[in-house]
């Protein structure tokens, strides 16, 4: 069956289409696009979407609308996250996007984020590795996940992101909140497999880590942050190949991974390649083959004949 996802997140907006089987659940990636609409720049600093921004979006829904005409998918599911969620003009920023891009949108909020992130990661870890800590970094928050075996003990989200940081708009209480929620990890650091996810960490892994495994050194990462924070975003741009909406990020992100890492006592992480996008389309086959109770539903256009076919 053919599944479509759509994240629309406080640094960039993803669609996802995808083909999986209907018996083993294989995914196979037909599309993806990520479009750096930047929702969070306004949001973030003046409590609201400008009407730039709202119109940057629109036109990226209507773009993806093209193409999930052409691929036709039994299912599409939208979600937005952390900016949009503080947006004070949501519902009118929802409806323009349910009335001229033909799709509705669905928040999720931030527990239920940071439960997809760490469900669609349900990575195989060694002995003598007990549990998982999941980190996941973006342009608005960071969600993160402790769990044993496919049991999440505990949950949370921060509003620590990318662009916050850049922008300098974390609070210190907020920083003081993440260091307490993982000080009780520290004494377990030896069992704990550290896991993370967004496009900063992957960067930084291609660009840092070795080829061949998944994990990078917290030492490899702090050579990371300290070459990058001495070059201007310019340099990151000229000399070293980075997009622009990559390189003004790049280092928040690196500084939020390190310290979610120091305070928790791990020396590595295990850098994955999924993200909520791919969450999305994990939760619309489960839906499809009713093997959970998944809280999400799909919202897209009923009275489009070429969503609404099961």
């Amino acid at each position: 069956m053919v599944l479509a996802g759509i994240d629309i997140g406080s640094n960039a907006v993803r669609l996802l289409i995808a083909g999986v089987g209907e018996q083993d659940g294989v995914v196979t990636k037909y599309n993806l696009i990520r479009v750096p609409v930047r929702l969070g720049e306004d949001v973030f600093r003046y409590g609201a979407v400008s009407e730039e921004k709202t119109e940057n979006l629109v036109s990226t829904l209507q773009a993806f609308r093209l193409l999930l005409d052409i691929y036709r998918p039994r299912r599409c599911l939208a979600c937005a996250t952390a900016a949009m969620r503080e947006a004070a003009n949501k519902k009118a920023v929802l409806e323009r996007l349910r009335q001229e891009a033909g799709i509705d949108v669905v928040i999720v909020d931030d527990i239920e984020e940071a439960r997809i992130l760490a469900r669609v990661n349900n990575i195989f870890v060694p002995k003598p590795f007990k549990y998982k800590l999941y980190i996941d970094v973006g342009g608005g928050s960071t969600e993160l996940s402790f769990v044993k075996g496919k049991t999440t003990i505990q949950s949370a989200s921060f509003s620590i992101g990318t662009i916050r940081l850049r922008d300098n708009l974390v609070a210190e209480s907020e920083w003081q909140r993440l260091q307490e929620w993982l000080r009780p990890l520290k004494g377990k650091s030896s069992e704990i497999y550290p896991v993370g996810s967004g496009g900063n960490i992957n960067k930084l892994f291609k660009m840092y880590g070795k080829a061949g495994i998944s994990v990078i050194k917290v030492r490899r990462l702090e050579t990371a942050f300290k070459t990058l924070s001495g070059l201007s975003v310019d340099a990151r741009i000229s000399r070293l190949g980075l997009r622009p909406d990559r390189a003004d990020v790049i280092v928040p992100a690196a500084d939020i991974f390190l310290k979610c890492l120091k305070w928790s006592g791990a020396d590595f992480i295990h850098v994955s390649r999924k993200g909520l996008v791919d969450g999305i389309i994990e939760t619309l086959y489960d839906e499809e083959n009713l093997r959970t109770g998944a809280t999400l539903q799909p919202f897209i256009n009923a009275s489009d004949a070429s969503f609404a076919a099961a």
